[in-house]
Formats: C-alpha cells, sequence, structure tokens
C-alpha cells in the first residue's frame, strides 16, 4: 500500500511539473480559440496549471489528446463537444469579386495569413494559413470560405512551429503599434498643454500691457489737467 500512495503522489507531481513550453508544443497552434481560450500558449498554460483538461482542442483531435496524456499521465479522452467537433483542415479561400477591402479579416487573422489593404482586394497566403476559421465571421459580404484540403496534406509540428512564430510575430507588432500610438496620443496631449500654457501667458502678457497702457494714460492726463 504504501509503495502505491508513493507512485500517486510521484504522478501528481511530475503532472504540476510539466512546464506550459512542453504541452504548447504538442498543440497545433491554429490560435482558433474552440478551447474556450485566447490560444494556444494561453490554454496550455491553463492545463499547466490543472485548470483545463486536455480534450478541448478540436484542431488536435483524438490523436493530440493521446500526446497530451501521455505527456501529462493523465487518461486520455473524448474531445469535449462544447469546443466542436475534430474535422479534417480547410484553408481560407476570399472571393475576389466580392472582396470590398474593408481589413476585417486581416485584423482577425492570428498569424498574418492575410495580405491585402484598405479598399484593396485581399488574398490568403495558403501555405501560412492555419484553418483557425477566424476571418469568416468578421466578413460583411460573406466573401471567405473555407476550402477542404487534400488528405495526404497533413498539418506537421514543423508547421505548428512555424505558426506560432508568426503568432508571435503578429503579437509583438501590435505590441509596438500600441505603443506607438500612446506615444502619438501623450505626444500630442503635451503639444496641446504646451499650446494651452502658450496661451495663457501670452494672454496674462497682452493684461499686463493693457493695464501698463492704461497708467500711462493716466498719468499724461494728471499732467494735462
Amino acid at each position: 500500500r504504501q509503495p502505491s500512495r508513493v507512485a500517486a503522489a510521484v504522478g501528481e507531481l511530475s503532472v504540476s511539473m510539466v512546464p506550459a513550453d512542453a504541452i504548447d508544443a504538442l498543440l497545433p497552434q491554429t490560435q482558433c480559440t474552440k478551447c474556450g481560450y485566447a490560444g494556444c500558449r494561453p490554454y496550455a498554460e491553463a492545463i499547466a496549471a490543472d485548470r483545463a483538461a486536455i480534450n478541448r482542442c478540436p484542431p488536435g483531435g483524438a490523436a493530440g489528446i493521446v500526446r497530451l496524456a501521455r505527456l501529462l499521465g493523465r487518461p486520455a479522452l473524448p474531445l469535449d463537444p462544447s469546443c466542436g467537433s475534430e474535422s479534417p483542415r480547410r484553408l481560407a479561400r476570399i472571393d475576389p469579386e466580392l472582396c470590398i477591402g474593408c481589413t476585417k479579416c486581416i485584423q482577425a487573422c492570428p498569424v498574418d495569413a492575410i495580405v491585402g489593404a484598405h479598399r484593396r482586394m485581399h488574398t490568403v497566403i495558403a501555405a501560412q494559413c492555419t484553418g483557425c476559421e477566424l476571418c469568416v465571421a468578421p466578413c460583411p459580404v460573406d466573401c471567405i470560405a473555407m476550402d477542404p484540403l487534400p488528405s495526404a496534406i497533413h498539418w506537421s509540428d514543423d508547421d505548428a512551429a512555424a505558426a506560432r512564430r508568426r503568432h508571435s510575430a503578429r503579437r509583438a507588432r501590435l505590441e509596438r503599434e500600441r505603443a506607438r500610438r500612446e506615444a502619438a496620443l501623450a505626444a500630442s496631449a503635451g503639444r496641446a498643454g504646451e499650446r494651452a500654457a502658450a496661451s495663457e501667458a501670452d494672454a496674462r502678457r497682452r493684461a499686463a500691457i493693457a493695464k501698463a497702457v492704461e497708467r500711462a494714460r493716466a498719468r499724461l492726463a494728471t499732467i494735462r489737467r
């Protein structure tokens, strides 16, 4: 009995000590948010903290659940149906005849796999698309379709690693853009404050000059009398 309790304790310890990096390395990096988290990394962190089950990733499917179960020493569970169902990977395709260039799909893509400009046709970089489907809902003209891939094309660990790098690069870019906007707003507010201060100083100078003129006129009037 004693050895079994020790083994159980070791098992619990091993689960708690598996880092989020190791868990994240087994996730498909589609960043689809179907697991209920903002991306694969937050989901991995929740699993590492024992706040989430390992069966919430439809893109990873049954095979992904088995990989996580082996890593964590947990039982493999059926995919949670509340997160969706396992299906073959698909690629987003934008209909050039319908696209109005609103950029909403570009803003939604978690790996910057859509290129285009405002009021210009957008297109999907097929080799970089993770099939997350996040671009579909924001499109106001329903010009995005999800096309199935040939069954021979598989999403590999190398594909997942590349998607993780693109997602990280996108997050870094968005953070830089946010910092620039905040700096610009702060600078604008600073300039507005400087203009207000200069305006107040100018008003004080004008008031002082006006009073000096009034005093001079009063003295002149006294002298003339």
